[in-house]
């Protein structure tokens, strides 16, 4: 089976030959990298979210990274309704009046929200470390299961969101029989 990041470079290289942006969904592997490059960094658009079961929390919402700023000024303008300037941008040069140029919504985060998603921001480190320690946890613990295995992800890539196993023979979910076959 090819490697993920063969297979994102495939998908960039079909992307860029039809013009088309590659967007990554990267919402379960906040922190973490591939290849020695940040998860954000390996594609043109890079899509996170700060739900409360993920990460880092802002109460709802998300994020997107990209190192385009034409990309980076699209998204600017969708997320404050399609208008072509900021409030700063329009204080800056001493008017009020804007123009709604493109297809737009609200979806500007708020101080509060960017305020406790900060406060979490530099625990990254810390979060992930943890969730890798819980892991190892449970691999040592269905080490020896004759019916569940873990599944081995690359620790560098895996931020721990979730734990999956996988269930080997004709397996029941009732604790019962998993403590009658282990």
């Amino acid at each position: 089976m090819p490697d993920s990041l063969v297979i994102m470079r495939r998908w960039g290289a079909i992307a860029a030959w039809h013009g088309l942006r590659l967007v990554a969904d990267v919402c379960h592997s906040l922190g973490t990298e591939y290849d020695g490059k940040k998860v954000g960094a390996l594609t043109d658009c890079t899509v996170f979210s700060f739900h409360p079961v993920k990460h880092i929390t802002t109460g709802e919402g998300g994020m997107v990274v990209t190192d385009n700023p034409d990309l980076a000024a699209c998204m600017s303008r969708f997320r404050n309704h399609g208008i072509s300037t900021d409030h700063l941008q329009r204080e800056a040069i001493g008017t009020w009046q804007y123009e709604m140029v493109k297809l737009g919504y609200n979806y500007r985060i708020t101080d509060f929200q960017c305020a406790l998603g900060l406060s979490q921001f530099l625990q990254i480190p810390i979060f992930l470390e943890r969730r890798r320690q819980i892991a190892s946890l449970y691999n040592d613990a269905f080490s020896v299961s004759k019916t569940i295995r873990s599944i081995i992800v690359r620790p560098e890539m895996s931020a721990g969101h979730l734990y999956a196993v996988c269930l080997q023979g004709g397996v029941s979910r009732s604790l019962s029989d998993f403590r009658q076959n282990n």
